[in-house]
């Protein structure tokens, strides 16, 4: 489970940075986009909804006019089919599908149509869409709602994923995503929305990447992404203090997936640990390690990947809790990879449990303020 930790970055903040939560930092990139370029326009389910997508939309219609708000009849694959001709007519199109899950009806239109316009017009036409859609675990949503599914859209040519993990990612990313003349699948964590971090308040568009570096370290290379980061920082702080230092890394893109800073940490760690979002089985991990085992880099010690099991995501808090990836799972992977003495290594692990007994299971902890 994700203990929400305040974590402060050792950096000069410029005076225009300030604390705002995951969905404030959303609404404001939505809402300087719109400002920026007249030819955005939202559209999809829910639009007209204040509380929609967290209230990260609430107040455009108000703001900006009808003009830029169109509310859609349930029919994803119709809806998507809809904003690919206006992309392709000239307009920038942000879609809310709400959950992941509500693609699978649309995914005619995104893989065949979406993905491929550009490839197959040579180049003479772009589909600038950005598809928001929430993802990942919480207050039961089970095997119909609580899934993920970034492996699945990773393997589509032409389509770029971005899954944000802190306010300013989230800010930064989805402008990116918003100006990138490519389809880009937008996947936000139902828990992001409650992290709070310095998000900049100025209009920027960012180049997107692949990777951010959170921590620095030399003894082992781990990667994340999305909530699983925040559990990862919350254990590179613990270990920091038993002089174990490692390099820490958010993939925020999945797709196109360059891994020229993963290839240079591993070079350097010599030994690496990936833990999925979603299952394990045929994840990010397994495409990112079999590409480092390819470079034929010297490993002091074997790979591990950590992940969900294959199998649907449960709604009972009897079986979530052994479902997803913790703390205390990381920890026992560190330890492995390190080949550190289970008895030297038993006093981090109690410390880690005796802080997190009393953690929520399905649910954010209430303590996670940030900053990031």
């Amino acid at each position: 489970m994700i203990d929400y930790l305040i974590i402060k970055k050792h950096q000069n903040i410029s005076m225009s940075k300030r604390n705002i939560s995951f969905t404030e930092a959303i609404r404001e990139a939505v809402f300087q986009s719109i400002k920026k370029d007249k030819n955005l326009f939202l559209m999809g389910e829910g639009v007209d909804d204040p509380s929609s997508m967290w209230g990260t939309i609430k107040g455009v219609k108000k703001k900006f006019g009808k003009s830029k708000t169109i509310e859609m009849p349930v029919s994803e694959n119709g809806m998507i089919g809809v904003a690919i001709g206006a992309a392709i007519n000239g307009s920038k199109v942000l879609v809310n599908l709400q959950r992941v899950e509500f693609a699978l009806y649309a995914f005619e239109q995104i893989i065949n149509n979406a993905a491929k316009t550009s490839y197959i017009s040579r180049g003479q036409h772009s589909v600038p869409i950005v598809i928001r859609m929430v993802i990942g675990r919480g207050w039961g949503q089970g095997p119909e709602h609580g899934q993920s599914l970034e492996n699945i859209f990773s393997a589509i040519p032409g389509l770029k994923v971005v899954i944000p993990a802190f306010p300013e990612e989230a800010k930064s990313m989805l402008i990116a995503s918003i100006f990138d003349p490519n389809p880009v699948i937008f996947l936000e964590h139902r828990w992001s929305h409650f992290a709070k971090g310095k998000v900049d308040e100025k209009f920027k568009i960012k180049k997107l990447k692949s990777f951010n570096k959170i921590t620095n370290g030399s003894q082992l290379t781990l990667i994340a992404n999305s909530v699983n980061v925040l559990e990862c920082l919350r254990v590179s702080k613990l270990l920091k203090k038993y002089n174990i230092n490692i390099d820490l890394f958010n993939l925020c893109m999945p797709n196109p997936l360059d891994l020229t800073e993963i290839i240079r940490s591993v070079k350097k760690t010599k030994r690496i640990i990936t833990i999925d979002l979603s299952h394990k089985r045929l994840g990010m991990g397994a495409e990112i390690i079999a590409s480092i085992l390819e470079k034929k880099i010297n490993l002091k010690s074997s790979p591990i990947r950590l992940g969900l099991p294959f199998h649907p995501v449960p709604s009972s808090r009897g079986l979530i809790k052994n479902f997803y990836p913790t703390g205390h799972d990381i920890l026992n992977s560190i330890r492995e990879s390190l080949k550190i003495d289970k008895i030297k290594f038993s006093k981090i692990l109690n410390e880690y449990n005796s802080s997190t007994k009393k953690l929520p299971i399905d649910v954010p902890d209430p303590y996670f303020k940030g900053p990031f």
